[in-house]
């Protein structure tokens, strides 16, 4: 008998508690969530949704806090957009223009004065200063006037002091380059566009607003897109308001680089969708925007192109159409690398043909030695050149100033 009960004990107390852990395993089990909801085998819930969703509580969705200020600063995408610049103000590029100038190393002013101040002028110092003169891309009707003015003078004065034969140049120089004409960008207020009236007898009805419409044209390489781009931080720093058009549609990445130059300063640009679309459109689209958003100046930048292709050409002449059928062209710059010389003549003869050409952009003006172009494509054209690039800045377009300039020039 005792050992039957020791028996039974021995045997029945490890199996009490094997049974008493498997059911504390089991209910810990039924207890717990499912790892996977899609692996779980079904339940009376999944077998009659349309009862159990409809008799089980409504639970709120657990209250998302705030995260912390810490937090906030290290989730990516939620950065602060920078701060938009301030465009340099523009009477202070006119105050770097004749250092600029100064720098580029441009030996006409120099070698002018040299050979003027010698004790006396012989027919090669006079050969000399007009080859000094066609060197430096001055061409030749204004080379032979400012020749024969100087002979002239020195010859009635009798001049050898080097302040006198300094001030008689500068004087000369600057006729030639003609302070007389207008150099200001027609940027200012449109007369509202009169309209017919929706039927007979209806009295016309003004526009509310036209916006001044700036087309920008040139050859590739001169540095339209970024003129463009300068030329919106000039107007903005004189408290316009601009929108931008990206007519460019052939370069892939003109788009792009003029709406990086535009949301610099706050500007918006109206541009295509996909590369190769038609830029008459893209240019209208821009000016009607303009006139939509009440914007002071719409400036349109087109695609490079050789003045020796006349499609390319003729396509420009559709863009200045088109334009002016949603508002009048203000202006018409064309953009010439300074650097060119009388190679850009050319190219500003077949501009002016097809698209009316109104001033003239004078690009890396400071990287050329040369400098007399100024006169050059101004005598060639008729139109005055209104702006100048002297560096690579993004403040660095400045408003011609032909007395700056010819300072430059004789380094003075």
């Amino acid at each position: 008998m005792d050992n039957d009960l020791l028996t039974a004990i021995v045997v029945g107390v490890p199996a009490l508690a094997a049974a008493a852990g498997a059911t504390l395993v089991l209910v810990r089990r039924r207890g717990a969530t499912p790892p996977d909801a899609s692996t779980a085998a079904p339940t009376a819930l999944d077998e009659h949704p349309t009862t159990a969703v409809a008799d089980a509580p409504v639970v709120g969705a657990p209250t998302a806090h705030a995260p912390e200020p810490e937090l906030l600063e290290e989730l990516p995408g939620l950065e602060e957009a920078p701060p938009l610049e301030v465009p340099a103000p523009v009477a202070g590029r006119l105050a770097r223009l004749r250092d600029r100038l100064a720098r580029s190393g441009s030996p006409l002013g120099t070698r002018l004065l040299a050979v003027l101040s010698r004790d006396h002028l012989t027919e090669d110092d006079w050969d000399e200063l007009e080859e000094t003169l066609l060197l430096a891309d001055v061409g030749a009707g204004p080379s032979a006037e400012l020749i024969a003015a100087l002979r002239t003078q020195v010859r009635v004065h009798g001049l050898r002091d080097p302040g006198e034969v300094r001030a008689l140049l500068r004087e000369q120089l600057i006729a030639l380059v003609d302070p007389s004409l207008d150099r200001s960008l027609a940027t200012g207020p449109v007369s509202p566009v009169i309209e017919p009236g929706a039927e007979a007898g209806e009295p016309d009805v003004p526009t509310a607003h036209v916006p001044a419409v700036v087309l920008v044209v040139g050859v590739n390489g001169t540095g339209k897109t970024t003129t463009v781009g300068k030329l919106a931080r000039v107007l903005v720093a004189e408290g316009r308001t601009v929108v931008l058009g990206a007519a460019d549609t052939f370069r892939a990445a003109a788009a792009d680089q003029l709406e990086t130059w535009g949301a610099r300063v706050g500007v918006p640009t109206v541009r295509s969708d996909r590369d190769g679309a038609d830029p008459a459109a893209v240019a209208f689209d821009a000016v009607r925007t303009g006139k939509r958003t009440g914007a002071d100046v719409v400036l349109v930048d087109t695609a490079g192109r050789l003045q020796n292709k006349a499609g390319l050409m003729d396509e420009l002449g559709k863009i200045t159409r088109v334009i002016t059928r949603e508002a009048p062209l203000s202006e018409v710059l064309l953009v010439l690398d300074a650097t060119t010389g009388q190679n850009g003549l050319n190219q500003a003869r077949v501009f002016a043909e097809v698209a009316g050409v109104t001033g003239i952009v004078l690009t890396k003006l400071d990287g050329t030695a040369k400098g007399g172009i100024v006169i050059a494509v101004q005598r060639e054209l008729g139109v005055p050149v209104k702006l100048i690039g002297l560096g690579e800045g993004p403040d660095d377009l400045a408003p011609f100033d032909p007395e700056a300039f010819v300072d430059g020039l004789l380094q003075a």
